[in-house]
């Protein structure tokens, strides 16, 4: 069981920046997401856009932003439970115990939800056999590549995720297959570039035009059915299917915790962002208040508040005194 102080939902970039307010206080963290890396929509969605109103910074790129974040936070040594959706709390004498959706259990102290805009699931493609075939040759994520060694791989897709992996996993993969609903991607256009040389090349099997029509097998994917823009129609034989269609952000199982929620999002105490669960708190676009806005830079400063409640919740008998980081520096743990 992994046991910390504060367990911290969301590993974008506010959940992170919390992650260094605590640190300064020596509390230490362990986050939690759904997505297989840190940097939430950031990293998953836009990660190439620039960002205008981040203070010091008078433009950078989202990607960028999580990368110094991820620096900023390394001298805290903070653990990372990726790839998996915290999906129950249960209130202890200490703290609490959480459980994630493969059995990952966190005993922690302080429970911070920095969800953004919820769990992000899935968005999955409009067949009707594919929940019979999730965990069994169907994945909406990559979470080891080595997972696809040697295997025929069908993707999904034309953003960023869907050209990245399919270049990744053309190195290794028996044989790839990018499936494509329009002639051109959304990806970055460096990346399809490299996608559409891979195709002339004969590295991967590249069907623009053409959209997933049916999947089959035998208690595991066998084949699928790719009916293209023409109506013509091809069966492939596929080990694995990764539709890669973006996400959506939904609250999910956080929705039965018995916190008092606004419209899917959580109410909170401006004074340190507290919910009404004793022991739990909201930050970050996840949460709502009385002039809420949803910028970065507001979730920055509702995780330096948090993290000083939070100590306060933890050692109740401390006295906690303020320090500038320009006075006392950074000390790492």
């Amino acid at each position: 069981m992994i046991q910390t102080d504060i367990c911290i939902i969301g590993a974008g970039p506010v959940g992170q920046f919390a992650v260094f307010e605590a640190g300064l206080l020596k509390l230490r963290c362990h986050l939690v997401d759904a997505l297989p890396q840190v940097g939430g929509q950031l990293s998953e969605i836009y990660p190439q856009k620039p960002i205008y109103d981040i203070p010091g910074y008078p433009t950078i790129k989202a990607q960028e932003l999580v990368d110094n974040l991820t620096e900023q936070i390394k001298p805290f040594n903070p653990t990372y439970t990726l790839g998996e959706r915290l999906d129950a709390v249960e209130k202890t004498a200490t703290g609490f115990n959480l459980r994630t959706s493969d059995g990952t259990e966190i005993d922690c102290k302080v429970v911070v939800i920095a969800g953004g805009l919820g769990c992000f699931e899935p968005r999955k493609p409009p067949l009707k056999e594919i929940a019979n075939f999730e965990g069994k040759g169907v994945s909406y994520m990559v979470k080891d590549p080595e997972l696809f060694r040697d295997k025929n791989v069908i993707l999904a897709g034309g953003g960023d995720s869907a050209l990245d992996w399919t270049i990744e996993l053309s190195k290794i993969a028996k044989k790839i297959t990018l499936v494509h609903r329009n002639e051109t991607f959304r990806g970055a256009p460096d990346s399809a570039d490299k996608v559409f040389e891979l195709a002339k090349e004969g590295k991967i099997n590249l069907l623009l035009k053409s959209n997933l029509e049916s999947i089959s097998g035998n208690g595991k994917l066998n084949s699928v059915k790719i009916k293209g823009a023409d109506k013509s129609e091809m069966e492939i034989e596929a080990d694995y299917l990764i539709p890669l269609f973006g996400l959506s952000p939904k609250l999910g199982p956080i929705a039965d915790w018995g916190l008092s929620i606004h419209k899917n999002q959580i109410e909170v105490n401006t004074t340190d962002y507290s919910t009404n669960v004793p022991g739990i708190y909201a930050i970050g676009d996840i949460n709502t208040y009385p002039g809420k806005l949803k910028l970065i830079l507001c979730g920055f400063h509702e995780a330096a508040l948090m993290a000083q409640s939070a100590f306060k919740h933890i050692y109740p008998e401390k006295h906690l005194s303020f320090k500038y980081t320009t006075v006392n520096g950074i000390e790492s743990f």
